[in-house]
């Protein structure tokens, strides 16, 4: 099967996935108008998250999980630079400001959450972002955050993000729009 029909297969399991599945939870949607708007949101988003956070972002090629990504390790005030992890699957980005590093996971090539699970991510003492996750991290972290961005014809990101678990019901302002 060419690349092509993988990316439809990976896209569609990763889009299929019943809201509100993995409990309670709060709701933010966002349009974000260019690049730069998008790194910045990740900036905000990066402040806000600590260790044992588990982030997953979900959208299809060129929606920008990685321009986002690069954001909250800014945010997050990790080693740089941030880039798409496709080949080595994950990085880790140490903290220049004794804060948790960031993990930065590519999980479009991987088969099955186990193939994740394998990856050590040392979820407790770091802030986890998996791009291509969904339906990949089930089971791995009591709160998630998904992020799921949606490229709309005029170049805007329509970013939906669904916080679920104790960290996000208890810790709402985290997703409160500025």
């Amino acid at each position: 099967m060419g690349r092509l029909g993988r990316h439809d297969r990976l896209r569609d399991r990763h889009t299929d996935r019943a809201a509100g599945d993995a409990g309670a939870g709060v709701t933010l949607r966002i349009d974000v108008p260019d690049a730069d708007a998008m790194h910045g949101f990740g900036v905000r988003l990066g402040r806000a998250l600590r260790a044992g956070d588990l982030v997953v972002l979900t959208g299809p090629l060129g929606a920008g999980k990685t321009t986002l990504t690069r954001g909250i390790g800014e945010g997050l005030g990790v080693r740089g630079p941030v880039s798409s992890p496709t080949f080595v699957l994950a990085r880790t980005h140490p903290s220049l400001v004794d804060g948790p590093p960031l993990v930065h996971v590519d999980a479009y090539r991987l088969g099955s959450p186990a193939e994740l699970d394998d990856l050590d991510l040392d979820l407790e003492r770091s802030a986890v972002v998996v791009e291509w996750g969904a339906g990949m991290v089930d089971g791995m972290a009591e709160s998630v955050l998904e992020v799921r961005i949606d490229r709309r014809d005029d170049d805007t990101r329509h970013v939906e993000l669904e916080g679920t678990g104790p960290r996000w019901v208890d810790d709402q302002q985290v997703l409160a729009p500025r």
